[in-house]
């Protein structure tokens, strides 16, 4: 018999693990024959501007998974008939082990992780808690088999081919020469080397555009940007949200230069994607492949991409233009091992061809939509399925 999933994480459009989720409702059940359920809060607020025949598609899964959710608290069950998947980070943190008294399944506890700080104690032992422990990259994978794991798989991200694909643009910044960088503001996701960078090209270059979607529900990792001494200092509104806009004129682009998307849901970034003229990521670390980047690429826009940690599955496809110059980054705990500190002259460099040569960024991006489209969020769910069957999935 076929045995449900139930994964301890949320479902929303605003962040990666919430869309992961939301891919996992929706496409579940095609490939497993059986039913998927979020036993965490699920951000229905985040759904709103999805069209109505997804909301319709979804709308079951959702009341199911709710269901499921109140019946497992108000009888205080601590494990499920069927594969538990708990959501693991940093320090395999996020989730309570099966040790430690964490609800589990009867079929299955597996642990899906993404994590950057390379600091894993007791990694080999609490890995062996789970029946399987599923990694967002191969470079997980390897830093894990490296202390010892044996039970682990990857299996990576996927991106929704109905929304992230090459079409016709709007024209919306016609006349400008757009450069898009996405990701929540911290150390770890380079956008201090967006800005040096950006600044640099945008001197010689009075019609480039610097279009941000940095913000995200938690503002403090932001202030991490201030490792980097070469750039003015993130700072925070009274309100304690990131002023953008302060932090982009304190290191001398000006507002004419820079245009700050602000919160925008998952389902309506393809259209603002679809823009851009050159996407960069200079990500120090990235424990999943970097969503973000595969949107992009999945959409057709040249991307500029580090050749480390998770992206080195983007890199492989040979789609990205590749910042392959990449320095150690120091850390005092050997939380950064593995990680690479791209080269601003690089990224430059990277830009300027992208803005010189028309015709190899447009060969760029048509490689990286090909290569994105055989990652669909379908095709994904499905390889996670077959990672499970021998669970009873």
């Amino acid at each position: 018999m076929t045995q449900p999933l139930y994964f301890q994480w949320s479902v929303s459009n605003l962040f990666g693990w919430g869309v992961y989720g939301l891919n996992l409702l929706r496409h579940w059940k095609a490939a497993a024959g059986t039913h998927a359920y979020s036993i965490s809060q699920i951000q229905l607020e985040s759904l709103s501007g999805m069209d109505p025949l997804s909301l319709i598609s979804i709308a079951q899964p959702l009341v199911d998974s709710d269901q499921a959710r109140m019946q497992i608290q108000e009888r205080g069950l601590t494990y499920a008939e069927g594969i538990v998947l708990h959501s693991l980070g940093n320090g395999f943190g996020g989730a309570v082990w099966p040790s430690q008294g964490g609800f589990t399944g009867t079929a299955a506890t597996c642990g899906v992780i993404f994590f950057e700080n390379t600091v894993l104690p007791d990694a080999r032992a609490i890995a062996g808690d789970y029946d399987l422990i599923v990694t967002g990259s191969t470079w997980c994978e390897e830093v894990l088999r490296g202390m010892g794991v044996e039970n682990v798989a990857t299996v990576i991200q996927g991106i929704d081919p109905s929304l992230f694909h090459p079409a016709p643009r709007a024209d919306t910044l016609e006349g400008r020469f757009a450069v898009f960088s996405g990701g929540k503001i911290e150390y770890r996701k380079g956008q201090d080397l967006v800005v040096l960078a950006f600044k640099a090209f945008a001197e010689r270059h009075p019609e480039a555009i610097l279009v941000t979607a940095w913000h995200s529900p938690w503002a403090e990792p932001a202030l991490t940007a201030n490792i980097n001494p070469a750039i003015a200092p993130v700072r925070l509104t009274p309100e304690g949200a990131v002023d953008m806009g302060g932090w982009i004129a304190d290191n001398g682009i000006p507002a004419s230069q820079y245009f700050d998307l602000g919160p925008i849901p998952n389902h309506l970034m393809a259209r603002v994607l679809r823009e851009m003229d050159v996407a960069v990521f200079p990500n120090r670390c990235e424990g999943g492949t970097n969503l973000v980047a595969m949107e992009c690429m999945a959409c057709g826009v040249p991307s500029i991409v580090a050749a480390n940690t998770g992206q080195l599955d983007l890199t492989a496809t040979g789609a990205p233009y590749i910042l392959g110059r990449q320095g150690t980054v120091p850390s005092d705990d050997g939380s950064t091992i593995g990680w690479g500190e791209s080269d601003v002259e690089e990224i430059v460099e990277a830009l300027e061809r992208v803005w010189s040569n028309h015709e190899e960024a447009r060969r760029k991006g048509a490689a990286g939509a090909e290569a994105m489209a055989k990652l669909a969020w379908r095709q994904q769910i499905a390889e996670l399925h077959k990672t499970l069957e021998p669970f009873g999935a």
